[in-house]
This record gives C-alpha cells, structure tokens and sequence, in this order.
C-alpha cells in the first residue's frame, strides 16, 4: 500500500502522507508511451559505480540502504549511490533514466505491472537464481515466461485494527461476520467518536482499505481467461451484499470519507476519533510513536465475510528490479550480497511495516531482535498466520487473474468499484445497479 502511506494499492502504503496513492497503475495510452521511451540506448559511465532507485523514503529507511552502500564500497571498491523518490514517482523516475541513457541499475516499484512491462520490453535482468535461494510466502513472486525479475521485500497486507478496551467496555466480540461488524460499528458510535474510518473515494486508498470484505466473501473478479465475473449468477450477489453492507457501516464513518487517503485514517485512529481502522504493521508503528497509550489497547483481526465462514486481508507488496545496463553483473552481485548481509537492516527501518515475504526471516533471531518485534510478538504471529494458514483469503484488484497481467491493473486505475460504492453510498442507488455500471467499466478496459 507503496508506505508508504505508503501501497502500497496498490498499497497497500510506505510513508505517512496523504499525498500520494498506494499504487498508480498507468493508463494503456501512458504504458505506449512509456515502451517508446524504454527503447532509448542506454549510455552508462565507465566506472564501478552502481546506481540504486529507492522509493522508501523514511529516513530510517534510506539510512540502511546507506549503511549498506558504505560498506559495500570499502570492502568491494565498487560505488553504490542510492537516490530516493516516493513510491509513486519511482516508475516515471526509472523511465526517465532509460531514455536519456543514464539507466539505474536498480530501481523499487510498488507495482509488479510496472515490473511486468519492464521484463516484456527486455529492460531487466532475470533474478531468478537470487529468488532460488529462499522460501517465500504465497501471492508474492510473480514470474514472466519462466523468469524472476521481481524481488520481493515486504508484503502490504490490509486487515482490521480494533480498540480492545472499548470492546470491553461494551462487552463486544471480535465480528466475524458482516452483521457483527456493521453492529459493532454502531455500538461504538457516539459522542463524537465513530465505530470505523474506511476511505470511500476514487483513489488507491479505498480500493486497498475498504474491499477486504469482498474477498472473505468469495469474490473473484476474473477467471483463468481474464473474462469478468462480477456480474455473473454466482458473483453479482456477493457485490451487492457487500455494498449494502458498506451502506450499513456508513453512519458510523467520520464525516468527509470520501476524501480520506492513507494518512487520514491513521490520524483518525491515533487521535481516538474511530474505533476499527484498517491498515497495515504501520499502524502499530505510529501509535507507538504518536499515541503509545493506545498501542497496548489495539487489537487486530482480518476483514470477516457474510456468512462467519471465510477471512481475508487485501495484497500488496513492494520489490526491486535489475535493470539491463553495462552494470548489471556488479548490480546483481551488490544485491546477492545485500539480501544476506543487509536486508533485515533494512526491514529493520520499519519493523512492524515490512513484513517479511521470505519465509526464513521469520525465524532469524537477528530479525526477532529489534524491539518493537519483540514487544508486539502477537502481532507478528498474528502476520505470520496469515502466511501459513491456507484457509486465509489473500487477494486485490491488481493481482486477479490466473498469472501477473496488465489488464486487471487497468482495471484498478479505472476506480470503477470506488464508484460503485459511492453510488451505493452517497447516491442510495441500488446496489445491483450498481454493480452493472462498474462492470461496464471493467469490460471497457479488459
């Protein structure tokens, strides 16, 4: 939620600002551009130098990858210069650097469709032997024709925070179904205060914070041919379920969610104004800084279905890429070495915030040393749960379909369900109209 939020989408986020979306899909006339752009000859200095893309941009973050930089040079010779955008600037960054022939030699995305368009116009270099080396969790690699060219560092996931001493209070329990969340919400409702922030725009947030329940409901948006379901016999009630139910939730929403990002609901939550909140570990992590009181009193449980049957949380996850240029082989022997010297580093900058996709990090005592890991040991199991528990739905908009696409991430750019919701919400149209409209939508784009 890119965090972001950082993607990111996607998300699901890797700062704290509202001034960015989790992940930007490009538009079909914008990717033309982009593969005309990438055609341009690559000119790369003479010289052991590597040219690093970062889009993590806390200063903690860029301090690990500094460190490492450092110490690389003095045991190698070889220069590693780390340059830092924000996650959605990092694509169109990476794009410029091809076509004016100064490639970087590796980059960070937010999006595997943008990883995706690289590999197609033979602008990367496989990974595949690095990949080889571990065990990652489920819905995280994405290969192309047989080749890894994405590095997965952290996943994204969306669930639910909840306030564990206004539950009490009220003698609630954690909901499982749609019906106890929508009453839960309710119960915690007044004075001022509100039961749930979920974003309700056109806009990256509400397609990353606010659909989870979709998929602990069962819903598939395409099938193995890419064809759209949403309006079919099966899927089309469990839309419009879902989006009277977000009808339902409505009254116990702050006022103005329509323009709510990231950062907005993890203001809300911190300032004690909303009760549920969704996101990601970074929650955990501003509250510890902003509002530690509220750490210890804040649970957390993945988004429920309709029926108590199914839970969910909503993908999204970030990686690095080699690029194809003259220094390829040292970029690839600088992240080799990286992965196993620096890495828990470098998930050490957002300890709560990265979750780790390789499955050994789990069990690396260096990595369970950092503090706030240690001290918020049941919410990294709870994490790790939803790695190994195959029962647990995982899924988003931009990675639907049988294999890593670029139709499904046009349909994310489409916001066409961050329509249907609103015209569900704000127009009070009927939820099967609804759903027709963004269907007509989807179908423009796939």
């Amino acid at each position: 939620m890119a965090e972001q939020d950082s993607s990111k989408a996607l998300i699901p986020p890797s700062a704290t600002t509202d001034t960015f979306s989790r992940r930007r899909v490009i538009t079909t006339a914008a990717t033309g551009a982009a593969l005309m752009a990438l055609g341009a000859p690559a000119v790369h200095a003479q010289t052991k130098t590597i040219r690093f893309l970062n889009a993590e941009p806390s200063r903690e973050s860029v301090r690990a990858l500094r460190v490492a930089a450092a110490e690389y040079e003095k045991q190698t010779g070889v220069k590693v210069v780390v340059d830092t955008v924000p996650p959605d600037d990092a694509y169109s960054k990476l794009q410029a650097s091809l076509s004016s022939g100064t490639p970087y030699d590796i980059g960070t995305l937010a999006f595997a469709g943008h990883m995706l368009i690289l590999a197609e116009a033979g602008k990367l270099v496989p990974m595949t032997k690095l990949i080889e080396k571990s065990k990652w969790g489920p819905r995280i690699l994405f290969p192309v024709k047989g080749e890894h060219y994405w590095y997965p560092y952290d996943y994204n996931f969306c669930w639910m925070y909840y306030r564990k001493d206004l539950y009490q209070q009220k003698g609630l329990k954690v909901p499982t179904t749609f019906e106890q969340m929508a009453e839960n919400c309710k119960a915690l409702t007044e004075g001022g205060k509100f039961g749930v922030g979920h974003p309700l725009g056109a806009n990256s947030a509400t397609q990353w914070m606010s659909i989870g329940y979709l998929w602990a409901d069962g819903l598939k948006m395409l099938d193995d041919n890419f064809k759209l379901l949403i309006d079919n016999a099966d899927m089309k009630p469990r839309m419009i379920r879902y989006l009277d139910f977000m009808k339902k939730l409505q009254p116990s929403m702050p006022p103005g969610m329509t323009q709510a990002l990231f950062g907005t609901v993890l203001g809300q939550y911190s300032g004690g104004q909303i009760a549920h909140a969704p996101y990601a570990g970074r929650l955990m992590e501003v509250l510890e800084d902003r509002a530690p009181d509220l750490a210890g009193k804040t649970g957390f449980f993945m988004y429920p279905d309709s029926a108590g049957k199914a839970q969910a949380v909503n993908h999204a996850s970030d990686g690095w890429v080699l690029l194809n240029t003259p220094m390829r082989d040292e970029a690839y022997k600088f992240m080799e070495w990286f992965t196993e010297r620096h890495y828990i580093n470098f998930l050490h900058s957002a300890p709560l915030h990265f979750q780790p996709p390789r499955l050994d990090v789990y069990e690396d005592a260096r990595w369970r040393a950092h503090p706030l890991i240690e001290k918020h040991a049941e919410l990294v199991e709870f994490m790790r749960g939803i790695l190994s528990n195959k029962d647990v739905i995982i899924r988003s908009i931009d990675t639907e379909g049988p294999r890593i696409d670029l139709r499904p991430g046009k349909m994310f750019e489409t916001f066409a369900i961050s329509e249907a919701i609103q015209n569900r919400l704000l127009k009070d149209m009927p939820a099967a109209e609804a759903v027709d409209i963004m269907a007509k939508k989807y179908r423009a784009v796939l």
